[in-house]
């Protein structure tokens, strides 16, 4: 059944608050649902390569951090 702009929106005049709140609850999730339809699926090597990159940095921040660690154990002795 064709639908037209303007059809839809004298039925959109002729509804409660309420049916217009369920409305627009139903266009949200249309929405959602359109973009998860559309993600990017992340190519398998760059995302091997961005864990790598993230994994070193991580190393380097709690070795950076180990020396701060051991003087916060002494204070609390």
């Amino acid at each position: 059944m064709p639908v037209s702009t303007e059809a839809l929106k004298q039925d959109l005049d002729g509804l409660t608050h309420k049916q217009l709140q369920q409305v627009a609850d139903f266009i949200a999730f249309l929405k959602f649902r359109n973009q998860r339809r559309h993600r990017v699926i992340p190519d398998p090597t760059q995302m091997a390569a961005l864990f790598a990159e993230f994994a070193e940095e991580d190393r380097a921040l709690a070795e950076a951090g180990m020396g701060d660690y051991a003087v916060m154990l002494q204070q609390e002795d």
